[in-house]
């Protein structure tokens, strides 16, 4: 009884009819890639989710792709990020800043 609906998804049908063409030792080579690189994948995540539980554990901070002094996502900007301001002028007095003393009872 043929009820119409194909049993393989079209991905997969395409999949095969790529892969027909093809010789059996390159058929093999290519699926034997594709298994290397869904297993290589999962390693690699797991070696992340082990280093991250680690690094929670030991209190440290879970290592980013980002460098120091750079930001991530929105806060990032790259170079169309605004260049730094140096404090100088009034705004930064330095050793000449007068010292904050408490408690000695000028108003």
């Amino acid at each position: 009884m043929d009820t119409g609906v194909p049993l393989a998804s079209v991905k997969s049908q395409i999949f095969e009819a790529v892969l027909g063409f093809l010789p059996v030792w390159v058929q093999i080579s290519v699926l034997a890639l594709i298994v290397l690189a869904v297993l290589a994948s999962w390693v690699v995540k797991l070696r992340r989710r082990i280093a991250g539980r680690r690094a929670t554990r030991a209190g440290q901070a879970v290592r980013t792709t980002a460098q120091d002094g750079q930001g991530t996502g929105a806060d990032h900007l790259g170079p169309y990020a605004p260049p730094r301001q140096e404090e100088t002028g009034a705004d930064f007095l330095g050793s000449y800043a007068p010292s904050r003393q408490r408690g000695n009872g000028s108003a």
